[in-house]
């Protein structure tokens, strides 16, 4: 029993040694000394901390990124969504595309004209394809909200919704949108050359456009495809909707859409498709297949 009283009575004393004045085997002074050192020195990391940020903060800018390397322009998204870039459905099973058909509804909303007003920040730039607008540089805040150019849903012709809601995917004549992704400040330069071209596009070339072009990414599926139909400002991407100015200024901003339709595909066969988008400045990388060109697989039952 007395070992047992020796041990309670040290563990106690541990906690508060009333001879010596100590808690936790430190008195009043030392815990002061410490709790001041550790204030100090948090403090001090903390102070290097916002130092840091602030002095990083000081390099940045509210309109632009200050680093845009880390990805090459430019990104391609393409509507509907799908898994690893593959459509497959029944043409006579309206369910089985339905995923599809709905997810092009919900993109192309924001493309209603109806809501494209003045008010809104949105202009008309022409009905055919012309050269930058210019609105100020990204620094000059005083010129407030930069206007938007309109793009209106019905440019899209057979792809856009307005008259067949299925986007032809019923008839087995899928439509895909296609959009070039946003970059602050990036200017898409029309190609230099028309030999750089393939040849269905050389005749069709345009100083003010940036054109994008499909075919089949496997010899076998050449007789497969069938015909092409490109739908858009000139079925391509005028040059009037660039450069972007970011959200800051530019919140309205509509990119311009191009509308492919391919509408002889064969059925019960599983195609592959390649399509890229041609410009001076755009180029292509084997690491990422939406950088300027995407490719896409179609399999479609009867």
């Amino acid at each position: 029993m007395s070992a047992n009283k020796d041990s309670d009575g040290g563990w106690k004393s541990f906690v508060w040694n009333s001879e010596k004045k100590e808690f936790l085997g430190r008195t009043g002074s030392s815990w002061l000394k410490i709790f001041l050192f550790y204030v100090i020195f948090y403090g001090c990391l903390a102070g290097i901390f916002i130092g840091t940020i602030q002095a990083l903060l000081l390099t940045l800018s509210n309109y632009k990124p200050t680093y845009q390397d880390r990805v090459a322009p430019p990104g391609i998204h393409t509507p509907p969504r799908s898994v690893k870039s593959e459509i497959a459905y029944t043409k006579s099973n309206e369910e089985s595309y339905r995923k599809y058909t709905d997810d092009m509804n919900a993109f192309l909303k924001i493309y209603d004209i109806d809501i494209q007003t003045e008010g809104q920040n949105f202009e008309d730039c022409g009905e055919t394809p012309q050269t930058y607008i210019e609105r100020g540089g990204l620094e000059d805040s005083e010129l407030g909200q930069r206007k938007a150019c309109r793009f209106s849903r019905s440019l899209l012709g057979a792809c856009s919704g307005l008259k067949d809601t299925n986007y032809g995917f019923k008839d087995g004549k899928p439509c895909l949108i296609v959009k070039l992704n946003r970059i602050v400040n990036f200017k898409p330069r029309a190609p230099t050359n028309n030999q750089s071209l393939p040849e269905a596009l050389q005749a069709k070339s345009q100083p003010n456009l940036i054109p994008i072009y499909c075919k089949n990414k496997r010899e076998e599926d050449e007789s497969k495809i069938g015909e092409i139909k490109y739908y858009g400002m000139g079925e391509g991407f005028p040059l009037q909707y660039y450069p972007y100015y970011g959200k800051l200024l530019h919140a309205q901003y509509l990119q311009p859409l191009v509308a492919i339709q391919f509408t002889n595909l064969t059925l019960d066969q599983e195609l592959r498709i390649e399509c890229k988008v041609y410009g001076a400045n755009i180029d292509y990388s084997e690491k990422d297949r939406y950088q300027g060109r995407f490719d896409v697989k179609f399999t479609i039952a009867s």
